[in-house]
């Protein structure tokens, strides 16, 4: 191996005692493969088996905890115990490659199609409707709705306990539901959920009050809990780089074992709130000041990307995109073969990678998603 790249391979404790094989985690990606009950398929299994050989963690593709927070299309549920044979089989997949299995939890508020809801309604902090083409205008949640699905957020989290998995990662980035109440943009709320900031973070704050009540009372071993959040948003009003450091010190203040960093570039700059000389994540780091790891994601392909991204001193890099055009990233840099990677995905590479059909669709018919060659 390259000694540029040795500290890839350096192992990473959790504030909960986990040690990580590496600083390297698959990130989640959805893989729209479900089978049409909502159980985890064999697709999505080998998709899986395939990629989590080399990373000290694996996150999954975010499940929904309730029937009306769907988000995709070929979604795995995990909001009813009939769900957690499927789940088991995901998390002993992940798990026997020797990754630390994370079962990324959500609800999409919002952002539900309408279409995949149950009911045909969509649900959410406010009647506003999301930035998606088509999107409906969503029913304002009531108070006792909302109680439900911290409730939920609990019940998936008991399931992924019971399922094996080693953790959960609190999905509340890319504008779903725990996002929405923390907007001033998608909360209009003139009650205990809106209106202030404190009062906008009391239902992100509730969420992982409730995961960790159910985690002190089922797990009987150390169980990761992470936060996923996204720095800012592009509307006014909306959030900013001042209100996402809010959320950092409320976050940094509930013992949680890692914040994964939600961004398209990890070099991406600040839109408003900050001097734009250094990029989002280095901020960031700085706010976090070492209370707990912090993952940066965005862009990764090379071993070199990966190298300077970590130089910023962030503990933790998911790679995702990358991990699916070349399912041996780690593996291939840990011998010395990092000039044989692959950055590019061709159209006829889809049963060599490994790819369930709903995530390949997505690739080949999403322009600029992925570096798509013929």
């Amino acid at each position: 191996m390259n000694s540029k790249y040795a500290s890839f391979f350096e192992s990473v404790s959790l504030p909960n005692g986990t040690k990580l094989n590496n600083r390297l985690v698959l990130a989640p990606m959805t893989t729209m493969s479900a089978n049409p009950d909502g159980t985890v398929s064999d697709a999505e299994l080998a998709y899986y088996e395939r990629r989590t050989g080399g990373v000290g963690m694996a996150i999954t593709a975010t499940t929904y905890v309730t029937p009306n927070g769907i988000g995709f299309p070929g979604q795995f549920a995990a909001y009813d115990d009939s769900f957690v044979p499927g789940l088991t089989r995901l998390a002993e997949t992940i798990k026997k490659q020797g990754s630390h299995g994370i079962l990324q939890i959500f609800h999409a508020g919002r952002q539900t199609p309408e279409q995949l809801s149950p009911t045909g309604e969509i649900v959410a902090p406010s009647a506003v409707a999301s930035e998606r083409p088509d999107s409906a205008v969503p029913r304002e949640l009531t108070d006792e709705e909302i109680l439900s699905i911290i409730h939920d957020f609990g019940e998936t989290t008991r399931r992924a306990i019971e399922a094996g998995f080693d953790g959960v990662e609190i999905h509340g980035a890319n504008g779903y539901l725990l996002q929405q109440f923390f907007s001033s943009h998608s909360n209009r709320r003139e009650d205990r959920w809106g209106g202030s900031l404190e009062k906008r973070l009391r239902f992100p704050l509730a969420v992982i009050d409730e995961v960790q009540k159910v985690v002190a009372k089922y797990a009987k071993q150390p169980f990761t809990i992470g936060y996923r959040f996204s720095p800012e948003e592009p509307e006014t009003p909306g959030i900013t780089m001042t209100e996402t450091y809010a959320l950092i010190d409320a976050l940094k203040d509930k013992n949680l074992d890692y914040l994964h960093v939600s961004l398209n570039e990890f070099w991406s700059k600040p839109r408003r709130g900050e001097a734009d000389t250094r990029a989002r994540i280095e901020y960031i780091l700085d706010r976090v000041d070492g209370k707990l790891p912090v993952i940066g994601v965005g862009s990764i392909y090379t071993a070199d990307d990966a190298a300077a991204a970590l130089n910023t001193g962030v503990p933790l890099l998911a790679i995702g995109r990358e991990l699916i055009i070349e399912p041996d990233w780690v593996e291939k840099i840990e011998s010395g073969r990092e000039e044989d990677i692959e950055t590019v995905i061709t159209k006829s590479s889809q049963e060599r990678l490994v790819v369930p059909d709903g995530l390949w669709n997505a690739i080949i018919h999403t322009p600029g998603w992925f570096p798509v060659e013929d």
